[in-house]
């Protein structure tokens, strides 16, 4: 099959599959999909963070089925990838290949290329000459703008919001997933509404991946949970998990519509995992917290104090742009409008690490699918300018710099 053969879905294609290979393509298609058979909360999650490679493959080999507008939309970028590669040297080709095929392997994915190509399309529709320094001359950082006889260098990272979380979803996905054939057999066995409660004091980390190592907390808290549920006891805890198994009491919560999970929402609040499991007439849900509250825009923050002095020379004005991965709609908006990012931001910008960079901006895939405001951030981007810097004040620098909100 060549490439020319593979983009009748969307026109373009073509020339983004020949820098990754449509044999290389094809394989990891069949790795995403045999990775998304391992459950089916894993599994959605897994379809979910490979949401770019999943629907350019929509794209390429669906012709007749109409593409959503997020589909276009991501088409429309992955064409932008191919235009920039062919006017590149062929140092700078390189370089973009090797990306790309470093987000189609292991745990990676499209996200750092897309987000880099989408920022760099993002500067040039306000107005600026943009080069992709990173990929042409191997600069520290991505992108240089121009404008006006004014430069200002562009930074590109991407950043997991679990790493501002205790519980990891991607460990409790697995989880869930693990314990639910005990737990349906235990619902026929004794149906009914139950409810189990769990505090873990010192988190549960891990991924989606199968090739993630089990937790030591992840396999304890299965081989606990199982002990509970033959022994009919009610609460196990020492300093790293807290179990209690209580009736289900939410009035009016179906199982078969979102009132069970939205009463429980509303119950536990937005950093609570939850799951549900049903056997029958019996509903069996885990509701679990970490030990303290989540904190991504502090992870953030940290992340932004590395980046800073080793992705920014300080001859220029520099801007950070992070992509923040791993977070929904509920946790995206809730980021934004308790100012978590804007306070995390601006107290980075105060540090001396903070000094070389005149703006942070914040996008997820809420913005990069397209999403509309309120959940995506207005204008495509989060944005804050750094008032301290020298360049803050340049005219030729404020469409890339203005703080958005």
């Amino acid at each position: 099959m060549s490439p020319q053969s593979s983009n009748q879905g969307f026109p373009g294609l073509g020339p983004f599959l020949g820098l990754v290979g449509v044999r290389r393509w094809l394989a990891r298609l069949t790795e995403i999909r045999d990775l998304a058979a391992s459950g089916p909360r894993a599994g959605q999650a897994v379809r979910q963070r490979h949401g770019v490679e999943l629907s350019l493959e929509k794209l390429r080999n669906n012709p007749g089925v109409k593409p959503s507008a997020a589909e276009r939309l991501l088409g429309r970028i992955a064409v932008e990838i191919a235009r920039v590669g062919a006017d590149l040297s062929p140092r700078g080709r390189d370089r973009l290949v090797e990306q790309l095929r470093s987000g189609l392997s292991g745990q990676n994915t499209l996200i750092p290329v897309f987000h880099l190509v989408r920022t760099a399309s993002l500067q040039r529709s306000r107005g600026f000459t943009v080069t992709f320094s990173g990929l042409e001359d191997g600069t520290p950082h991505d992108l240089l703008l121009h404008r006006d006889r004014i430069e200002a260098e562009v930074a590109c990272d991407v950043v997991t919001a679990e790493e501002g979380r205790g519980v990891h979803r991607g460990a409790w996905f697995r989880l869930a997933d693990r314990i639910d054939p005990d737990l349906q057999t235990w619902l026929a066995a004794h149906p009914g509404r139950y409810l189990l409660k769990m505090t873990l004091p010192l988190g549960l980390r891990g991924g989606l991946h199968a090739s993630d190592p089990d937790s030591e907390t992840l396999s304890q808290l299965h081989l606990r949970i199982r002990a509970m549920l033959k022994t009919s006891a009610r609460h196990d805890h020492d300093e790293a998990i807290v179990l209690r198994l209580d009736p289900l009491l939410l009035a009016g919560a179906q199982a078969e519509d979102m009132g069970l999970i939205s009463s429980l929402r509303r119950e536990f609040g937005p950093e609570a995992h939850l799951s549900v499991t049903t056997a029958g007439h019996g509903i069996f849900v885990m509701a679990a917290r970490a030990g303290q509250e989540n904190e991504v825009a502090v992870a953030i923050r940290r992340r932004l104090a590395t980046l800073a002095p080793t992705r920014l020379t300080g001859e220029r004005p520099g801007i950070l742009s992070v992509f923040v991965e791993d977070t929904d709609r509920l946790e995206w908006r809730g980021l934004r409008e308790r100012l978590e990012l804007e306070g995390e931001a601006r107290q980075f910008m105060t540090d001396p690490a903070g000094q070389p960079v005149v703006a942070i901006s914040f996008v997820s895939r809420l913005e990069l699918f397209g999403v509309a405001e309120p959940d995506a951030a207005p204008g495509g981007e989060l944005r804050f300018r750094n008032p301290r810097h020298p360049a803050a004040g340049f005219a030729a620098l404020a469409p890339a710099v203005m703080s958005s909100v």
